[in-house]
């Protein structure tokens, strides 16, 4: 039997996935580095499964492969802040990665595999991030096939660098073969970032033996073919040239990302800063956030001493993995409903922090961190409910989940009995720049597509608080009910969210969260994953005739031939 990795802890019923690994037990990754270069050589263990039932033959993965990849990628940022480079790569000969392992595909449930691909996407966006806003470019050496999940690693990659020996190809055969779509952009980085014909993308995409040479070199497909005698050397100049670009610390240490704390009972998951309590009568989860209870650092020395400890930073990890487990292992769980405790000012002087310190290495990792988590709450197919309370923090970048939020309602006044601070919220500088959303606006922007000249107005209400009539007339929040209607219009919304159809409400918020500008992240999450969800349920793919369940049984499929 194919073992279960220990990133998978059994509990009743289904194995829970879990999110936090390290170096040390890693099965499929193999990190080193010289000087300001990384290698990061991907040589999976094909016993070492997420599931039984399916072996990773060929570096094909499953969510376990790319658990790791994630793990590996913050470690670079985080711990490693003199490394300007990293190569993605293969330890095995003639083959880079195969790509999704499709036995795992045909036997994993809808939810599974759409998951799969949403946090696999993530990863990908995270690697583009890096090379884009952190000065750890990260390039793709292919020195095997590259084949559809395989070249879609490489297509995050700023650069691609391709083996020419005869054997070494890219392809995208999901369609030939599994009449399916590359599930982790493909198709939109072939037209929308190396600016593939279309024509030439159209024919690349519905062939299964891929192109290499000089063909693909001049589709756009890779940036360089090198002979193996070569190949070496041409990853020596690429690496140099980047690590002459970079503005990260030649030298000086990271800091360490230590096993992140997490105790669950029962129904109560505790974090540092964040606990999460589910109410399973009512489908839904309250997240609960804990502002800063110290000032920030005196300086940057003082942030690096702190290491994850920082608040921002601890905040982010504990609310990543929240987010990710929720996702992952709490399907029925529909509704998302975010409270927070503290003292905003104490939020805003550390977003105050991060502002004038833009320019430090960590400074910048944090806020990136940030922002990547919030957009895992933007793009979570979940209702999100903000919940102004009295003594809650809703300040700056916790702000951030209210402006998320599908619904937030603020309490006016104070509940009977209650001494805690009125409710208030509070803009920091991070609001308006800094945590963009995948359609590379605000939240803020987003809110007030309509209404440009609002932003200015918030402006002008930097660190102040806000209460909850002015902030219901600013537009911040939806509702502003009482002591007297405040339980009652909160359990009606979450009653309201747990009757209707999860996959109704998963479009509809899907299509009104991301309004203005699209951009090549937006249509990865909403155009392309949207019809791959689709796809992944027909007969054509999914069906006991289809491709997805007869692929390697030497039959073919049976095709409904219907265009719908």
């Amino acid at each position: 039997m194919a073992s279960i990795v220990a990133d998978v802890a059994v509990s009743a019923g289904e194995p829970t996935v879990e999110f936090r690994t390290a170096p040390e037990r890693y099965r499929h990754w193999k990190l080193s580095i010289d000087g300001r270069v990384a290698t990061l050589a991907m040589d999976v263990d094909e016993t070492a499964t997420l599931k039984p039932g399916y072996k990773l033959k060929l570096n094909s993965y499953d969510l376990g492969v790319d658990i790791e990849l994630y793990d590996a990628l913050q470690r670079l940022r985080f711990e490693h802040p003199s490394v300007a480079a990293v190569i993605v790569t293969s330890a095995k000969d003639r083959v880079f990665c195969s790509g999704a392992n499709i036995t795992m595909l045909g036997l994993s449930t809808h939810d599974h595999k759409v998951n799969f691909c949403k946090f696999t996407n993530e990863t990908r966006n995270a690697i583009e991030d890096a090379s884009a806003n952190s000065g750890q470019t990260w390039i793709c050496a292919v020195n095997g096939t590259a084949a559809g999940g395989g070249y879609e690693l490489a297509l995050a990659c700023d650069k691609i660098v391709m083996a020419d020996d005869g054997s070494s190809a890219v392809s995208l055969p999901e369609l030939p073969l599994l009449a399916v779509l590359p599930g982790t952009g493909g198709l939109t980085r072939l037209v929308d970032k190396r600016m593939v014909r279309r024509d030439r993308a159209d024919f690349f995409c519905t062939i299964s033996e891929g192109m290499r040479g000089k063909r693909a070199v001049d589709w756009r497909l890779v940036d360089e073919v090198v002979p193996r005698s070569r190949f070496e050397d041409a990853l020596r100049t690429r690496t140099s040239d980047l690590v002459a670009k970079s503005d990260r610390p030649a030298n000086g240490p990271g800091i360490r990302l230590t096993p992140l704390s997490r105790e669950i009972a029962g129904d109560r998951i505790v974090y540092p800063h964040v606990v999460v309590e589910i109410d399973r009568a009512a489908r839904a989860a309250h997240v609960r956030i804990e502002g800063p209870t110290a000032p920030p650092p005196a300086d940057v020395a003082a942030m690096v001493a702190l290491g994850d400890r920082f608040w921002p930073l601890a905040m982010a990890r504990a609310l990543d993995d929240a987010i990710l487990h929720l996702r992952q292992n709490e399907g029925e769980i529909g509704t998302w409903v975010f409270h927070t405790s503290g003292d905003g000012a104490a939020v805003v002087a550390h977003d105050d922090f991060l502002t004038v310190n833009a320019d430090h290495w960590l400074a910048r990792e944090t806020t990136l961190y940030l922002k990547r988590t919030f957009k895992r709450v933007d793009v979570s197919s979940r209702s999100l409910i903000a919940l102004v309370e009295q003594g809650s923090c809703f300040a700056g970048s916790l702000l951030e989940l209210t402006l998320a939020s599908d619904r937030s309602y603020m309490l006016i006044g104070s509940l009977e009995g209650s001494n805690l601070p009125e409710a208030s919220l509070r803009l920091s500088g991070l609001n308006f720049g800094a945590l963009p959303m995948g359609n590379d606006l605000t939240r803020l922007e987003s809110r007030f597509l309509g209404e440009p000249g609002q932003i200015d107005a918030l402006k002008a209400e930097l660190g102040k608080p806000i209460g909850a009539e002015a902030a219901e007339a600013l537009g911040l929040v939806t509702f502003t009910p009482d002591d007297i209607d405040w339980d009652d219009e909160v359990r009606l919304v979450i009653e309201e969210r747990a009757s209707f159809s999860p996959d109704g409400l998963t479009g509809m918020e899907a299509n009104l969260r991301f309004v203005g500008p699209e951009t090549m992240e937006t249509k990865i999450f909403a155009r392309l994953t949207a019809w791959q969800n689709w796809i992944f349920q027909r007969p054509n793919a999914a069906g006991g005739e289809g491709a997805l369940k007869l692929y390697g049984t030497g039959r073919k499929p049976t095709y409904d031939r219907k265009r719908v």
